[in-house]
């Protein structure tokens, strides 16, 4: 069956994430090359051996949640040598994991880009001062209509991600944030749940942080993927190589556009697999596109199991 490869983003992190894949060296190897990459014990947070709260800290998340999805990725090809996925995607960070798996930049390289971009987040917004939020139970065309009318009050809030038909991601600073929350409840959200994020990612408060990105983006060496990639930016390919830092610096700043991206992957594929730790895009998947067949490799066992069904 022809199939797509999808890779998590940060939010899908957790303490001892790699243990799940202990029969799989390809993640430790990951782990350990981009350590070395960034001079930062990234094994041991994704191990859960490192102080409380440090995996957490976006500039470790972003790259220890790069090396994690790159890892399964070559873990599952190394048993699945036939099967080359026909399109990749990913959400968020997840997008530079793409990239990667398909050799479309060097794994140093970006983990480099990953550990800075962490940093200029951080830098572009103090602790305290953003926040994350993700809305359920309301539709998308609802939450921006209700944002903008925010803005136009002087509040500082945005959609940042459109994850499913029912699930809205808003951020924007910390205060503006806890005001949308109150009124979106009051207009029939389900729930708003904060996310585990130091920084209020895909919104123009990133602005600073894309400033700083930009240098390091245009030094970097791209290539034409050898596989297709969606990008956030575009929920479409980049035919030109030397497109790829713009869509990547734009990221920053805007909304990630999944829906839009889960409807044409579906179209091209029959099945959708989850690269890297956590189940998350699986169960927004089967909500945006639930005629596609929707997959988790998510532990050693996943892994072996479908790379045995995708070989045959």
């Amino acid at each position: 069956m022809t199939f797509a490869m999808v890779f998590p983003g940060q939010g899908s992190q957790f303490s001892g994430m790699a243990k799940a894949f202990a029969a799989h060296p390809q993640v430790a190897e990951a782990l350990a090359e981009a350590s070395d990459a960034v001079s930062v014990d990234l094994r041991a947070m994704a191990m859960g051996e490192d102080s409380a709260g440090d995996l957490n800290l976006t500039e470790n998340t972003q790259p220890a949640m790069l090396a994690m999805d790159v890892g399964v990725f070559r873990a599952f090809s190394a048993q699945a040598k036939n099967a080359i996925p026909a399109v990749m995607a990913g959400h968020s960070l997840g997008e530079y994991a793409a990239l990667v798996c398909a050799e479309a930049v060097d794994f140093s390289d970006a983990v480099r880009l990953a550990r800075f971009r962490g940093q200029a987040m951080a830098r572009a917004t103090p602790p305290g001062t953003g926040a994350i939020s993700a809305v359920i139970g309301m539709q998308p065309d609802a939450v921006d209509d209700l944002c903008a009318d925010l803005r136009d009050n002087g509040e500082k809030v945005w959609a940042a991600n459109y994850n499913s038909p029912m699930q809205v991601v808003i951020a924007g600073e910390a205060e503006s944030v806890s005001r949308a929350a109150d009124a979106l409840k009051e207009r029939g959200a389900k729930k708003i749940a904060p996310l585990p994020m130091s920084a209020p990612s895909h919104c123009p408060l990133m602005s600073p942080a894309a400033d700083e990105l930009a240098a390091l983006l245009r030094e970097t060496e791209f290539r034409a993927p050898a596989v297709p990639i969606l990008h956030n930016r575009t929920a479409d390919e980049c035919d030109f190589a030397g497109d790829i830092p713009q869509l990547l610096l734009e990221q920053i700043t805007s909304p990630v556009r999944w829906i839009e991206t889960v409807r044409a992957l579906s179209d091209r594929a029959g099945r959708i697999l989850e690269c890297g730790p956590g189940k998350a895009l699986t169960g927004l998947g089967k909500r945006i596109a639930p005629e596609a067949e929707h997959s988790a490799l998510c532990d050693s066992e996943s892994v072996a199991d479908l790379a045995e069904a995708l070989s045959s």
